[in-house]
């Protein structure tokens, strides 16, 4: 499948407001309050409706709510980003409800990561809509030092491309360029075999994940090597993979899981860029923007080639 052309969306700054949407799981009240006074404070006006904080078995309302509460923020005019308030587990069943074309004549600033993954790939394959892989309103703006703020106003400001804001470890060497694109693996895996499913060619992926074993993690990766996902990657760059490493007793890292499964693939791969499942500080990345990738023996750096938005 040939990438659609790139569509870039109008640039944010402060003073504008910003959509908050709870695609997938529930959303607590006092977290989504306390994100949103975190935005307020960086100059932005958080709008969200009150359906919300409504509650279906564990997802944030019904799947009709979820649907049509994202296709009203694409759909307002007033709203010049959208932000997802937490991830969890729903916006699979969004696929099915959502209507592209609301994207194709509103393109706007869309921002997430976990769950939300199936979203931003999504959006991206279909339309050809940059999207953010980026902090969330009730999880990370919710927390103290939540957010890397420095990234977050470059990418949605378009001020000129940085390189990766935290040194990656090396895993394998070598040069490349390519688009961005990824997420959470857990999301990625989920997609195969699925009208859905990722479009991985000439791309720089991104692979993050939480609480998963190394095993599991080999046998999502092998999925995707499998399904031939892997074949036009370009390059690799994973997250922290937080609470992934093996048990302390074990005579291997999760690193030697991860250089076993690339080693054939004669791409260059680096670990460790901080977006997504991070303790703190969540660096924003532009999914569908051009990016390098150039891992040595001893360093690792991802760049960003152009702005991810128009000005």
């Amino acid at each position: 499948m040939t990438p659609l052309p790139i569509v870039k969306p109008p640039a944010l700054h402060p003073g504008d407001r910003v959509g908050i949407v709870a695609p997938a799981s529930a959303v607590e009240r006092e977290q989504l309050r306390w994100g949103c006074d975190a935005l307020r404070s960086l100059g932005y006006e958080p709008v969200y409706d009150d359906s919300i904080l409504e509650r279906d078995l564990y997802f944030a309302g019904t799947t009709e709510r979820r649907a049509r509460e994202l296709e009203a923020m694409f759909v307002r005019e007033d709203v010049r980003a959208i932000v997802c308030a937490r991830g969890g587990y729903g916006c699979n069943y969004l696929l099915p409800h959502f209507d592209l074309d609301v994207i194709r004549r509103h393109p706007k600033i869309f921002a997430g990561y976990s769950d939300a993954t199936t979203l931003l790939t999504w959006f991206h394959d279909a339309t050809g809509l940059v999207t953010f892989h980026a902090p969330m309103v009730a999880k990370d703006f919710a927390a103290l030092h939540g957010v890397d703020v420095p990234s977050w106003q470059a990418q949605m400001t378009g001020q000129p491309a940085l390189a990766s804001p935290v040194p990656l470890w090396p895993i394998m060497p070598g040069r490349a360029e390519g688009r961005l694109y990824g997420g959470c693996l857990s999301m990625l895996a989920a997609s195969l075999g699925t009208p859905y499913e990722i479009q991985t060619e000439d791309t720089i992926l991104l692979v993050e994940d939480i609480a998963a074993k190394p095993f599991q993690i080999d046998r999502m990766l092998m999925q995707l090597k499998l399904a031939g996902k892997l074949q036009g990657v370009r390059g690799i760059v994973f997250g922290p993979m937080r609470d992934c490493a093996p048990p302390p007793d074990s005579n291997y890292t999760l690193i030697d899981v991860l250089r076993r499964l690339v080693a054939d693939m004669d791409i260059p791969v680096g670990f460790g860029i901080n977006s997504g499942h991070v303790e703190y500080g969540n660096v924003t990345l532009a999914l569908g923007v051009r990016v390098s990738l150039a891992v040595e023996k001893d360093s690792a750096v991802l760049s960003t080639l152009e702005t991810a938005v128009t000005i």
